[in-house]
């Protein structure tokens, strides 16, 4: 059995990611395991703890850091998260490709930490426009108006990040994006 591949998946938030991802996921050709993260935020509505991130205090979170449980870690928006080591590495040597939806500043980190490793690739989603981004965000109605703007400029400069990924791939229909990364996926897959 081949060890899994690392695929780290970025983009701002209100790109679509979740959606994308759960076609994706879908998708028993690809074999996805999904990362789950863990995070000192609060849970949106439906969101399930283990499921959806490890929910935990920045208590708990600094000791994770201080311990080297984490693959990388970063603050956004007021909160920490970060990728659980175990988890990934047991999925991986498992055979599942593993999916890290992660920020550019964790992204850089395993992407610095795993050039050597042809099993990892990077993968960046945007909006067609910053416009339909601000939309998107304000249609989910979980964040007040300052998180929003937060959020947006934060989008601005994760978005001056892009040239560091391997793909870049716009979410302007999510049916075309899941078809791309799909195609990148299993194209890496058959290299190995």
């Amino acid at each position: 059995m081949n060890r899994g591949l690392l695929i780290v998946f970025s983009g701002p938030s209100g790109v679509g990611k979740g959606t994308v991802l759960k076609q994706l996921m879908a998708d028993k050709e690809l074999n996805l395991a999904y990362s789950v993260s863990m995070t000192t935020r609060l849970p949106r509505k439906g969101e399930v703890d283990g499921v959806n991130y490890f929910f935990v205090s920045e208590e708990r979170f600094k000791e994770a850091i201080y311990n080297d449980e984490l693959l990388e870690h970063a603050c956004f928006v007021d909160h920490y998260y970060g990728t659980p080591k175990a988890y990934v590495e047991k999925m991986r040597n498992d055979g599942y490709n593993v999916v890290l939806e992660i920020e550019t500043v964790g992204a850089k980190q395993i992407m610095n930490a795993y050039k050597y490793d042809n099993g990892c690739i990077s993968i960046f989603l945007t909006p067609p426009d910053m416009k339909e981004l601000e939309a998107r965000i304000r249609k989910r109605s979980s964040e007040t108006d300052d998180v929003i703007e937060k959020r947006v400029l934060k989008a601005t400069q994760e978005l001056r990040e892009t040239y560091r990924y391997d793909y870049v791939i716009c979410n302007d229909n999510v049916e075309d994006a899941v078809k791309k990364i799909r195609q990148i996926i299993m194209g890496k897959m058959l290299e190995r």
